[in-house]
């Protein structure tokens, strides 16, 4: 991975953190930098980014002091997604709702344009990008 690329990864990852950016500039800056993916453990407190032919980049992801649900709640995770998507809830709040939902973590496809979310169990929810 060349340095321009891992620069645009760490500052969408702090922007996102910050909660400066939404989801959709995340994705842009992301999509410059040549991510295809991207892995969010909420557990390891780590997002790992895959560039085609480069080692994966590993940004320590700081977490909410709010502990993982034991119950998948796929409503609550919807709902959280949904705000994210307008905007009206960042990435801050996002973790805090989706960790509450009992999500684990997610992997966002960006040539695939979706996410697939993880509960406890193996639950699943897959969100396709909206138009």
């Amino acid at each position: 991975m060349n340095a321009q690329s891992e620069q645009l990864i760490r500052d969408a990852a702090r922007g996102a953190s910050e909660g400066r950016l939404h989801f959709g500039q995340v994705l842009g800056m992301l999509a410059e930098a040549g991510v295809e993916s991207y892995l969010v453990d909420y557990r390891a407190q780590r997002t790992s980014y895959h560039v085609e032919h480069a080692a994966p980049l590993d940004v320590e992801t700081p977490m909410p002091d709010v502990p993982i649900a034991d119950r998948w709640d796929p409503a609550s995770l919807q709902a959280a997604i949904r705000g994210s998507q307008r905007g009206s809830v960042r990435y801050p709040e996002f973790k805090r709702l989706s960790r509450q939902a009992g999500c684990v973590g997610y992997v966002v496809w960006l040539a695939g344009r979706h996410v697939t979310y993880f509960g406890r169990r193996g639950e699943q929810h897959v969100e396709r990008f909206p138009n």
